[in-house]
This record gives C-alpha cells, structure tokens and sequence, in this order.
C-alpha cells in the first residue's frame, strides 16, 4: 500500500458522513479514491485514510484478544475498500 494514511480517533465525527458499521456504529472508515477507480490523472492527491475508531472498538471488545481480532478485521475491512471491495463484497 502506498500513500494512504492509518489513524485512530476517539470517535466518529458528529456529521453524519460515517454511517458503515456493525452494531452500534462505525469501527473504522476508509476515505478516499479506491486503487479500481483511478485513472491516468490521478497525481498529487492527498494519501486515502483508513481511520479506526478507539471507544466503539473498545466499547465492542471484552478482551485484549477480542480487541486485537476487531482491530485486525476492522482494518481489513477498510484496506477491502481502498482495494476497490464493496461491503457486500467483504466476508467480515
């Protein structure tokens, strides 16, 4: 992967622009243009984002080892969209 940044915020932002996710909310979110989509022009952009939300993720988890499965899923899940993937198209 390259040019693509990986954060991590608290939570999702108030706006209503983060609505993907399981059960209470969304775990993390991918901004940008997906790999499929690029054309020839595509330069000089901004790094894509995946972002990962701490307290949904924390509030999901029971364990250490939970919390490290849903880190891991959940970044999968986002890096599936930078790749071009759907939700539908995900198996997690």
């Amino acid at each position: 992967m390259a040019n693509i940044a990986v954060t991590v915020e608290d939570l999702p932002s108030d706006d209503g622009s983060e609505t993907q996710g399981r059960g209470d909310g969304p775990l993390g979110l991918y901004r940008g243009t997906p790999l499929g989509e690029r054309g020839s022009g595509y330069s000089l952009v901004l790094p894509d984002k995946v972002t990962v939300y701490r307290l949904p993720l924390l509030h999901a988890c029971h364990s250490l080892r939970d919390l490290e499965e849903e880190i891991t899923l959940t970044l999968l899940h986002e890096i599936g969209h930078h790749i071009g993937l759907s939700d539908d198209d995900l198996p997690f």
